[in-house]
């Protein structure tokens, strides 16, 4: 457990002093018992977060569920809770051969992917907002998964949260979660044995097997076991792009009537070789012409690996039939070992200029949370109240080599230059042995309550959490202390629902997002920022949101309309600052579900308006934010083939409309429409064996295009869409 947690001791004396009210509230006769209060003994529901309700029903046509975590407050159903969410199942996950998260959340017309500032780190941007990979929470853990890349094999559920979050999960450490949060719910064993063996083959000769195993062992059922294994190897449908994947998950749960318990280890070592990087666009030129969807610009010696260990605990305790407490933790150790060169752009011709960047790093972090939750009625109103507290810490290795000279390039045809084995006069710590650079340690104590009136229709939440954040940096080769901020700020948060039909819910929300300050870089423009290495406080952005959901049984929608302000970074001068601001307004339509037997649907449209506010001189006020479109759709639909039996045909339109490069929004990147199918067809092979064969072509049409433009804030470095791929595999269930 984290020293820092023992910060904490206020926080636990609180959560004790709201358990023992809400016991003495708990005695007095209650009108009519809380939905959660009686423990019958109930099947086991792959329950990840150790509640006794387990999983989320899955929604009619099972792509996705009825409802999710919404942080502290815990699971809800959809139309209960006053945000806006959408939890992908591991039906659909299968059925989409999805590899990764990035994979799954394609799904999602308010997210899009990006990338790292030049790395390959996954990133997902929400609302226009980027969600970093290191963000991503797991069974409501920050900091628990790998940073770069995140294995399917890993999770059953991806949970989608739109919009600021800090009262409901805390902070995102790494400094994003503004436009939304991300969250994976790890696989428990069923109540049925499952042996489940996978393989398949990929574009770019790129094969993969797997291994599901799940039994559930002692008195009725008690504890169950869950292993994941997984190694894929080969080609991607990139020229010369390869990957090493190994990845192995074990799950545990235990239960008896009042108690639940819950454990998850988990190893990744992941290989990208010859990845194809990102591309900056040159300042003074029109955004290049996208080279063909399958070229690869990078430079034969370049690759990025990451290898990481987990684990994590979670355990439930119903103290009373009304009161739970709940404790989780976990730790992981992590190392990368990276070699990278991100090219920049210098004439028309697409020749381009680079240097050879290479950068080790390791993380330590440590995680823990307590709480505890319950329900009461007073008069005609019913209360669920929960008080919990959380901390978190990573210490953070790091060492870097820039080369001397630049390495050279053509985004059109590519060719190799020299590995450069000089190190320029950019060097921080040694590659083989990084030293500790950061040390981020965040706690927070947060309390709140729903109320119910006019008997479940109308619901009322409102909360508050006290988050501190402190940050310590120290300088590459000296190792001396550079700068440190401990700063504690309270983010509240204001929702209501009321169901106007059984079948219509309209919602509202005010809620904020906490995140951590940036660190001044130490150049801009090849010449030195004056406030290098400075540490600017967390500061906080605010979201106002109203919505309507509708649940017709077999279909589901909403619409919601939101507004979030950033407080955004520049340079005046060569100082670095927090100056301006960027307004990211929008609307979201989503729908899902299986409106007539056979046909299931999964989609939606967001519409984007963001931003810039008070920028340097008002030279770019009211022009778009880099990198956000404007209209984002998805378009899903799988049909069961009439009369052919056990066939499944899919298919799958993504669009993105243009984006800017640049914040004076005179370099425009195209817009693009990209268009996916798939098939999959059950075989009974007897003796209760099935064999389940998919295939898939991503990007049909072999479209070029630029996906993205940028990820982190003021950056518009693009990263070109992957080429037409084709995958087939197989699973076999004995």
């Amino acid at each position: 457990m984290p020293a820092h947690f023992f910060h904490l001791r206020p926080t636990a004396v609180a959560s004790l002093l709201a358990l023992n009210a809400l016991t003495a509230m708990a005695q007095a006769p209650a009108a009519e018992p809380a939905s959660s209060g009686t423990l019958a003994t109930v099947n086991v529901e792959a329950s990840a977060d150790a509640s006794a309700e387990g999983l989320t029903k899955p929604y009619a046509g099972g792509q996705v569920a009825r409802g999710g975590r919404v942080g502290i407050l815990g699971n809800q159903d959809m139309m209960s809770t006053p945000f806006s969410s959408t939890n992908y199942t591991n039906e659909l996950i299968q059925d989409q051969q999805a590899k990764s998260v990035a994979d799954v959340l394609l799904n999602d017309p308010s997210v899009r992917q990006a990338r790292g500032f030049g790395n390959f780190q996954e990133l997902y941007v929400v609302r226009g907002f980027p969600v970093y990979s290191d963000d991503v929470s797991y069974n409501g853990l920050y900091g628990m998964l790998p940073r770069q890349y995140i294995a399917s094999e890993f999770f059953e559920r991806v949970e989608v949260f739109r919009g600021a979050n800090t009262f409901l999960n805390g902070a995102a450490p790494a400094g994003s979660g503004i436009g939304g949060a991300i969250n994976l719910l790890p696989k428990r064993a069923p109540n049925e044995p499952l042996t489940r063996v996978g393989f398949g083959v990929q574009t770019g000769g790129q094969g993969f097997v797997n291994l599901d195993l799940a039994r559930r062992f002692g008195p009725d059922d008690s504890l169950g076991v869950r292993v994941n294994a997984v190694r894929r190897e080969g080609g991607t449908g990139v020229t010369k792009e390869s990957q090493q994947l190994s990845a192995f998950a074990v799950g545990l749960d235990w239960r008896n009537r009042n108690v639940r318990l819950s454990a998850d280890f988990g190893y990744q070592d992941y290989d990208l070789k010859d990845g194809r990087p990102s591309l900056t666009p040159s300042s003074t030129l029109p955004i290049p012409r996208v080279p063909d969807a399958k070229s690869n610009f990078a430079q034969p010696w370049t690759y990025s690996k990451e290898k990481d260990k987990f684990a994590t605990f979670r355990g439930e305790v119903d103290i009373t039939d009304n009161i739970t407490a709940w404790a989780a933790g976990g730790v992981r150790r992590s190392s990368e070992d990276n070699v990278l060169s991100n090219p920049t752009l210098v004439d028309a011709f697409g020749n381009t200029s680079n240097t050879r960047f290479s950068n080790t790093r390791k993380d330590r972090i440590g995680t823990a949370e307590i709480g505890v939750r319950g329900n009461f009625v007073t008069g005609p109103v019913k209360h669920s109240v929960v008080a919990s507290a959380a901390t978190y810490s990573n210490d953070r290795d790091n060492a870097y080599a820039i080369s001397a000279g630049s390495v050279r390039n053509n985004i059109y045809a590519p060719y190799a230059s020299a590995y450069p084995i000089a190190n320029g006069a950019f060097v921080g710590n040694t590659l083989a042995d990084p030293r500790l650079t950061d040390k981020i340690d965040t706690s927070s104590v947060a309390v709140a309550d729903t109320m119910s009136f006019m008997e479940d229709r109308l619901l009322v939440t409102l909360g508050v959490r006290r988050q501190t954040i402190e940050q310590t940096s120290f300088a590459y080769n000296t190792l001396k202390q550079t700068s440190t901020y401990d700063k504690s700020k309270t983010t509240p948060v204001a929702g209501v629902v009321f169901k106007i039909t059984p079948t219509v819910s309209a919602y509202a929300n005010y809620i904020e997002a906490l995140v951590k300050g940036n660190v001044a870089p130490g150049t801009v423009n090849n010449r030195p920022v004056t406030n290098a290495g400075e540490v600017f406080a967390p500061y906080q952005a605010k979201q106002k949101e109203i919505g309507v959901k509708y649940d017709g049984g077999t279909l589901g929608a909403s619409a919601a309309f939101f507004t979030t302000d950033q407080p955004t970074y520049y340079y005046q001068g060569q100082t670095y600052g927090l100056y301006g601001k960027q307004r990211n307004q929008g609307l979201e339509f989503s729908v899902f579900g299986q409106p007539v037997k056979g046909l299931r649907l999964l989609g939606g449209l967001t519409l984007l308006d963001a931003k810039q506010k008070n920028t340097q001189g008002g030279a770019t006020d009211g022009l778009t934010a880099i990198g956000v479109a404007k209209q984002q759709a998805n378009l899903g639909a799988e049909w069961d083939v009439p009369g052919v039996r056990n066939l499944s045909l899919n298919a799958r339109l993504l669009y993105t409309s243009k984006q800017y490069a640049n914040a004076a929004n005179t370099q425009q990147v195209p817009g693009w429409t990209r268009f996916d199918i798939g098939a999959r067809y059950l075989v009974d092979l007897g003796n209760g064996r099935a064999l389940t064969l998919r295939a898939r072509i991503d990007n049909l049409f072999n479209k070029s295009y630029w996906a993205s433009v940028g990820g982190t804030q003021g950056s518009n470095y693009l990263v070109m869409g992957a080429p037409r791929t084709f995958a087939v595999s197989g699973t076999i269930d004995f």
